[in-house]
C-alpha cells in the first residue's frame, strides 16, 4: 500500500508552535529536569544582571500549590519602548514571545552573561499556562500577561514608582509537563550555588509550600561553596586550606577553589557565566590539564617519584574536590540546555594561567605539596594492590559476630569499641602474662607468632593469605585496603606490645608497615600506639623505679643517693614479667607509657618505609653507608 508524499505535506513551525511541539530541544525533556529548567532560565536573566553589575537582589517566591514561582530581581528591567523595526511592539514583548530577540547578541550591554541564544524567557513563555511580567524602568511599572506565549493584552503602564527591576511570574502548562509541582529543596540548593558563584549577591527564596524563608549570601564565594561540596560528599580535606586562584585575561575571567580529600572521587563542579556545566567542557578539561602537569613538575623537581611506583593521571586526580567558574563575552554551549561549555580557546588559557601559579604555589608550600604526592602514591598503591588482589581470595572482614574472631584471640566483655583496647603481643608466652595481667572488661590480647609478613614486598595475594595478619584484620573487623571501613572498627585504642629489644623492635616494625600501606586511617585518626614496657626495674630502698632503656637506667641511678645501693633486674622478655607486674607497668591505664603513632611528615614516611622495606638492597646499604658515622650513638643491646 503506498502512500502520497508531497510539498502539502511539508509543515513550517516557527517560533512558540516549535518550542510546544518540540520542547525537549529547547529544555532536554518534559519531566523534573525540564520543569525547572523553565525557572534555571529566568533566574539566570537576573543575575546576568547581577554579574554586570547591575542588580545585587533577586528574591524567588514558590506558591503554596507549588506550580507557580516568582523571580524578582533590581537590575534595570527589560526595556518596554516600541521597536518599530518589529511592528511597533514593545521591547518587552519581542523578548517573551520571539525566538531569538534579546540585548545580548552585540555584547555591548552584557560583558558576561549565561543567556546569549535569545531563547529562554520566550521558551518559558511558550511552556507556560500563565506569564506576567512587570517591568519598574524610567519612574514607572509596566506589566503585561501572557497565554502559552501569547499576550493576552497589549502592555501597560500600571503607575509610577522607584528603582528599577524585573518581576516574572509563570505557571508551567500542564498539558506539556508530566509534573508541574516544582521541588523546593532542589530550587533552594541551585540558589545558593549562585550566591556563592556571585559573591555579594543577596539571593532571598520564599517557599511558601513548607512556610520558610531562605536569604542566602556569601561573601566568601567559592572557598565557601568548596567547604558545602566537602561536607556533603563526606570528603575529609587533604590540605590545611584550599588552593585559590582568581585570574583575568583577554576579556575572561575565572576563579577555582581546590582540595584534595580522602574521598576516591573526583569531583570538579564547573560553570560557565554562572550556568552549571554538568557535563564539563574546555574550562574543566583546562583545569585537569594544568593541575596534572603542575604536579608532575613538582614530583620531578623534588625527586619525589617512588621506586617500583607508577603514578597515573587518575592517582593524582583522585580524591580532587573542585570548583571553577568562568566569565567569558561569547560562550559556546554543547546545545541550549548549556550543559557543557565548548569554547577551544578557554581549555589553552586555563591551563597556561593555573599551571605556572600552581607550581609556584606548590614551591612556595612544600609540606602541602608533599601531602598531595603521598596521596597519589597512595592512590597508586591501591590501584596496584586492587589488581593484586582480583585474582586473590579475599577473606570475609570480621564483625562484631564473636563467631568471626581468631581463635587466639582474648577478647574483652566490653561490647562498646570506644572503651575497648587491643594489645597485638609478640609471641604466646608474653600473650600469656598479657592474658593474666588485663582488666577483662575492656582489654583484649592477641598474641602474634614470630615476625608477619614484610607487606612492603609481600603482594596483596600473600597478605590476603598470611594467618598472623589476617587474624589482625579479622581482630579489628574494619578490613583492609580499600574495603576500610572504620565505622565497623572493634577497638578504640590498637597497642603494639613488643619486647624492648631488636627482634620486638623489628616485629614492631614491620606491623607499622603493615598498618601504614593498607589500614592507614587506622594512624591518621590516632587509633595506633606503641607500649613502652621497661626494660630493667630499679629498686632503691622503698623505691621502685622503671627504666625503659640502657640510657634511661644510667639517668634514674645518677639521680639515686650515693648512699642507696640500688637492686636492679633486667627483664629479659615480656613473657618472663610477672603478669601483675606486666599490668602494673604497660597496661594499667594509670601507670602505663604509651606512644602514639603519627604522622607529621606523610611523605617523608612513605619514603623510609619504600627504601627500607622494599625489596632494593641498594637503598638499605646506602643507609648504612650514610649513617655508618653515627654507629657508636646506637647502644648494644644485651640479647
Amino acid at each position: 500500500m503506498s502512500s502520497s508524499y508531497t510539498a502539502e505535506d511539508i509543515e513550517v513551525l516557527q517560533g512558540i508552535a516549535h518550542v510546544r511541539r518540540r520542547p525537549a530541544m529547547y529544555i532536554g525533556s518534559t519531566g523534573t529536569d525540564g520543569l525547572h529548567h523553565l525557572l534555571w532560565e529566568i533566574v539566570d536573566n537576573s543575575v546576568d544582571e547581577a554579574m554586570n553589575g547591575h542588580a545585587s537582589f533577586i528574591k524567588v517566591t514558590l506558591s503554596a500549590t507549588g506550580d507557580t514561582v516568582t523571580v524578582e530581581d533590581n537590575g534595570r528591567g527589560i526595556p518596554v519602548d516600541v521597536n518599530p523595526k518589529h511592528g511597533n511592539r514593545s521591547a518587552l514583548e519581542l523578548v517573551l514571545t520571539e525566538i531569538g530577540a534579546g540585548g545580548k547578541f552585540s555584547g555591548n550591554n552584557y560583558k558576561a552573561s549565561g543567556g546569549l541564544h535569545g531563547v529562554g524567557s520566550s521558551v518559558v513563555n511558550a511552556l507556560s499556562v500563565f506569564l506576567e511580567a512587570r517591568v519598574k524602568r524610567d519612574g514607572h511599572e509596566w506589566m503585561q500577561t501572557y497565554k502559552r506565549g501569547r499576550p493576552k493584552k497589549p502592555i501597560a503602564n500600571v503607575g509610577p514608582a522607584r528603582g528599577t527591576g524585573t518581576t516574572i511570574t509563570f505557571t508551567p502548562d500542564p498539558e506539556m509537563f508530566e509534573e508541574t509541582t516544582f521541588d523546593p529543596d532542589r530550587i533552594q540548593k541551585a540558589l545558593e550555588v549562585k550566591t556563592f558563584l556571585n559573591s555579594g549577591l543577596r539571593i532571598v527564596f520564599r517557599d511558601k509550600v513548607n512556610g520558610a524563608t531562605h536569604d542566602m549570601k556569601h561573601d566568601e564565594g567559592l572557598p565557601d561553596y568548596l567547604g558545602v561540596l566537602q561536607t556533603r560528599f563526606e570528603a575529609r580535606p587533604i590540605l590545611d586550606s584550599p588552593y585559590e586562584l582568581d585570574v583575568e585575561e583577554d576579556g575572561v575571567r575565572f576563579s577555582l577553589a581546590l582540595n584534595w580529600t580522602d574521598s576516591t572521587a573526583t569531583r570538579v563542579m564547573s560553570y560557565a557565566n554562572g550556568i552549571h556545566t554538568q557535563d564539563g567542557g574546555t574550562h574543566e578539561q583546562g583545569l585537569r590539564d594544568a593541575i596534572l602537569k603542575g604536579l608532575r613538575s613538582f614530583i620531578d623537581t623534588h625527586n619525589l617519584q617512588p621506586r617500583g611506583v607508577t603514578i597515573t593521571a587518575d592517582d593524582i586526580r583522585e580524591g580532587i574536590v573542585a570548583v571553577i567558574s568562568v566569565l567569558l563575552p561569547d560562550p559556546q554551549f554543547q546545545s541550549q540546555t548549556k550543559n557543557r561549555l565548548n569554547n577551544p580557546e578557554i581549555k589553552g588559557l586555563i591551563d597556561s594561567q593555573v599551571r605556572p601559579a600552581f607550581e609556584q604555589w606548590l614551591l612556595n608550600n612544600r609540606s602541602q605539596g608533599e601531602a598531595i604526592v603521598l596521596r597519589a602514591v597512595q592512590a597508586a598503591r591501591a590501584r596496584a594492590a586492587s589488581r593484586q588482589a582480583a585474582n586473590a581470595v579475599r577473606r570475609k572482614s570480621a564483625t562484631s559476630d564473636k563467631l568471626n574472631l581468631p581463635g587466639k584471640l582474648a577478647d574483652c566483655s566490653s561490647s562498646d569499641p570506644d572503651e575497648c583496647e587491643l594489645f597485638i603481643v609478640e609471641g604466646d608466652s608474653a600473650g600469656g602474662s598479657a592474658k593474666q595481667g588485663r582488666n577483662r572488661k575492656f582489654q583484649a590480647i592477641l598474641p602474634l607468632r614470630g615476625k608477619v609478613l614484610n607487606a612492603e614486598q609481600a603482594t596483596m595475594a600473600k597478605l590476603l593469605q598470611n594467618e598472623e595478619l589476617s587474624n589482625v584484620v579479622e581482630a579489628l573487623g574494619c578490613g583492609m585496603g580499600k574495603d576500610f571501613r572504620e565505622d565497623r572498627l572493634r577497638y578504640n585504642r590498637i597497642v603494639l606490645l613488643m619486647d624492648a629489644d631488636s627482634d620486638g623492635h623489628h616485629i614492631a616494625t614491620l606491623l607499622l608497615t603493615f598498618f601504614f600501606r593498607q589500614l592507614k586511617p587506622l594512624i591518621d585518626k590516632g587509633h595506633v600506639y606503641i607500649a613502652q614496657p621497661p626494660l630493667y626495674r630499679i629498686n632503691a630502698g622503698k623505691d621502685t623505679h622503671w627504666a625503659l632503656t640502657d640510657a634511661d637506667k644510667e639517668r634514674i641511678l645518677d639521680a639515686l643517693p650515693a648512699r642507696v645501693k640500688p637492686e636492679i633486674t633486667r627483664f629479659k622478655g615480656l613473657g618472663e614479667m610477672p603478669a601483675k607486674t606486666l599490668f602494673e607497668t604497660t597496661l594499667d591505664p594509670e601507670n602505663r607509657r604509651l606512644q602514639r603513632v603519627t604522622l607529621p611528615e606523610p611523605m617523608t614516611a612513605d619514603r623510609t618505609i619504600a627504601d627500607l622495606m622494599g625489596k632494593d638492597p641498594a637503598m638499605r646499604y646506602r643507609f648504612i653507608m650514610d649513617e655508618a658515622e653515627s654507629i657508636d650513638d646506637i647502644e648494644a643491646l644485651d640479647v
